[in-house]
């Protein structure tokens, strides 16, 4: 299946895998030129890869980036945007081995795609998707050079010691965030500094946890749209990507 979302993004389903489960992923690029180009992964939050992970991938080819929404779950495995998806995020919080297999996964299947630059990839995720993010980068594999957390978990994975982290860093945090509270970021800036990570922190007071999705609005439970924070955010998120991956309109000899 494959669509044009504008005259020079073309977007399509990708089918990738990770042993023998089938993972639906969504890769979006700007058809101008053909030369590789970075690649930003997107890691889904607990509702799975769904619309909006879709589209931010469209966003970020409109950018002259390689978007490449992942899938953890499997194929055709999607939860409720607006519901508790506990059931199916709880099998890879409780086996941390299994999500970093699936980031791994992810990430060479983009490394394989011919329109991606595969020393030049970053990846990003919202809530879950910001664990998911993190344990990529703990993995330290080979080109992935950012990885960006956004309202995300924090807690380490358990896996035994960690390796230095090569990939930069960014934590974009709401303060008033009840799953990640001041105590495990402070335990994950420990966590990164021993690492020997290159890592940031900015966090946003009076934010509280998915402070960037604009229907968040449960403040008994701490979660809530903070537009302020959101649009800081936004800038944060830019100008790390353009650090890290450099220029994503490559030079094509024209």
């Amino acid at each position: 299946m494959s669509s044009s979302t504008s005259p020079r993004v073309h977007a399509e389903a990708f089918d990738y895998t990770d042993g023998g489960t089938v993972l639906e992923g969504y890769i979006a690029h700007e058809t101008s030129h053909e030369a590789r180009r970075p690649c930003v992964l997107i890691a889904h939050a607990w509702d799975g890869q769904n619309a909006i992970m879709r589209t931010l991938a469209e966003r970020f080819a409109a950018r002259g980036y390689v978007g490449f929404a992942l899938d953890v779950y499997g194929k055709g495995v999607r939860g409720d945007v607006a519901g508790d998806n506990s059931r199916l995020m709880a099998p890879f919080m409780e086996d941390r081995a299994l999500l970093r297999r699936r980031m791994l996964a992810g990430l060479e299947a983009a490394r394989r795609h011919p329109r991606v630059d595969p020393q030049r990839i970053a990846v990003l995720g919202y809530c879950f998707g910001g664990l998911c993010a993190l344990d990529l980068a703990r993995a330290a594999p080979e080109g992935l050079k950012g990885a960006v957390s956004i309202h995300g978990v924090l807690q380490p994975p358990g896996l035994g010691p960690q390796p230095p982290i090569t990939a930069s860093v960014l934590l974009l945090h709401g303060w008033e965030d009840p799953v990640a509270r001041p105590d495990a970021v402070l335990a994950i800036a420990r966590e990164l500094t021993e690492a020997g990570a290159d890592w940031q922190l900015q966090a946003y007071g009076h934010a509280m946890h998915a402070f960037t999705f604009e229907g968040a609005n449960n403040p008994q439970a701490g979660i809530l749209h903070h537009p302020v924070a959101a649009r800081r955010a936004e800038a944060a998120l830019q100008a790390f990507l353009a650090q890290v991956l450099g220029d994503a309109t490559p030079d094509t000899g024209a």
